[in-house]
């Protein structure tokens, strides 16, 4: 028996532990990755929006670069350009040679384009020079040619890759024109944006970065969550184990007291009665075989006390075995198994008793017929030794939630000793816990009322054919 309660709380136990991490654990994780996911959406959302932003406000800040060197591009020529008629040869040629000469920065210059498409200038890509560009694009294939034209009919900017004078790298760029147009030239600039690219691109790897560390942050911190979970539920089952084994230990001490002191009681009414019946019914007996060897008339009245003797033993077995497991419980049900028990009582110690019961319909089950009989044997051998009563009642009857018992005396009551550590108490608790049902006691100096109740998980159906929409019409079974 040690060994399988030893069994039963191991495994209670780890199952237990188990559960427990699991429900502290699982919701923890969930929430805490929910967390992480709308974080870091919220982060790149937020981040993006600036990002923007700063893109914005760079490209901003190249545009008004671009007009302001186009604008001292215009003064430049603006003397010539303002004199000159649309046919002005020699004009042309001194204007083309001043935007040639302007040159700014490293990939700085001034190109013109004609609006046939024809490049007139192109200081740092003299290949240009001469030659029909339309239809031009990149290649990414947005045009260039005809979108410069395009835009500088009425003055405005355009965006395509182009090869950087310095590196020979292809790059972004963004370039402004304006149109002479009595000329019908397209002159404009550029600025290539690249650095601004790059500022973006950083920008954005900062913003993973940070979200990165902050995914680590969160995992570090789950980490030490479930750590802690992990010591606290190892800390609660290590206390609940302890008190398991406890609650075990004093369980068997009971089971092992209840033993001996069931082994000891059977002992003592074999002792007490059958041993010293059997001992006058030998007595008898042997009497009886002296006085039939003399002849004497008297062994009849011997042989009679022999047969008294034994059919008193008789008796006592049957007593000590229905104290044992009552076969009336078993034969006809709690009801009639109740009402020995109170005749039995009343018989054995000159006490009022009264037994009453209410019929129903459900039938209880065997477990619970066994308890309410055992926790009224219980209750009626604490009457017995303890309560000084004159008078006793049981009822049983049964209800829509169940079945209740209840015996009351006119004792004296209950000290608070045996209220809180009487075993018989206790073990009539531990039966009724294992049905999931009541126990309630009421004791007060005019006397003591137990009361326990079924609920009616325990009871079993009707038979077939039975109704089940009354409650009345049987009685307890």
């Amino acid at each position: 028996m040690r060994r399988l309660l030893h069994t039963i709380r191991a495994r209670f136990a780890l199952n237990y532990g188990q559960k427990v991490f699991l429900l502290a654990t699982v919701p923890l994780v969930v929430a805490i990755a929910a967390i992480s996911v709308v974080v870091a959406n919220q982060s790149r959302q937020l981040a993006e929006t600036e990002i923007q932003e700063l893109e914005t406000q760079l490209i901003e800040a190249k545009k008004a670069e671009l007009k302001n060197y186009l604008s001292l591009a215009r003064t430049a020529i603006g003397s010539i350009y303002g004199n000159a008629l649309p046919d002005d040869e020699a004009a042309k040629l001194e204007v083309t040679q001043i935007l040639s000469a302007m040159i700014y920065g490293q990939d700085g210059y001034f190109y013109v384009f004609d609006y046939d498409g024809n490049n007139l200038v192109s200081p740092r890509h003299t290949s240009l020079i001469g030659e029909n560009w339309s239809g031009l694009t990149d290649r990414n294939g947005v045009p260039i040619t005809d979108k410069i034209i395009e835009a500088a009919r009425a003055g405005g900017y355009h965006t395509f890759d182009w090869t950087k004078p310095s590196t020979g790298e292809t790059a972004r760029m963004v370039t402004y024109q304006i149109g002479l147009q009595d000329w019908k030239w397209a002159l404009g600039t550029g600025i290539f944006i690249d650095d601004v690219v790059a500022t973006v691109a950083a920008a954005r790897a900062t913003t993973e970065a940070r979200i990165r560390q902050t995914f680590q942050q969160i995992a570090v911190i789950t980490i030490a969550a479930l750590l802690a979970v992990f010591v606290t539920g190892l800390l609660l089952n290590l206390r609940e184990r302890r008190l398991a084994d406890g609650k075990l230990k004093a369980l068997t001490e009971r089971i092992i007291d209840t033993q001996e002191e069931e082994r000891s009681r059977v002992a003592r009414e074999l002792h007490d009665s059958i041993s010293q019946i059997l001992i006058g019914v030998r007595y008898a007996v042997e009497l009886a075989k002296r006085q039939v060897a003399t002849k004497d008339d008297a062994a009849t009245q011997s042989l009679d006390k022999g047969i008294e003797g034994l059919t008193n033993a008789i008796h006592e077995v049957r007593r000590i075995s229905a104290d044992l497991r009552p076969g009336v419980l078993d034969d006809l049900g709690l009801g009639p198994a109740l009402k020995s028990l109170m005749e039995d009582f009343k018989a054995r110690t000159g006490l009022e008793t009264e037994f009453t019961t209410v019929v129903f319909r459900n039938r209880l089950d065997q477990d619970a017929k066994t308890a309410l009989y055992r926790i009224a044997q219980e209750a009626l051998t604490n009457v017995e030794r303890h309560a000084d009563a004159t008078k006793v009642t049981l009822d049983v009857f049964g209800h829509r939630r169940g079945a209740t018992l209840r015996i009351k005396d006119n004792g004296s009551g209950m000290d608070n000793a045996r209220r809180d550590g009487g075993l018989g108490l206790r073990n009539m608790q531990e039966r009724i816990d294992q049905l999931n049902g009541t126990l309630r006691v009421m004791s007060t100096s005019g006397g003591t009322t137990i009361e326990a109740s079924v609920p009616l998980s325990h009871l079993l159906p009707p038979k077939a054919g039975e109704s089940s929409q009354s409650n009345e019409g049987r009685k307890i079974a």
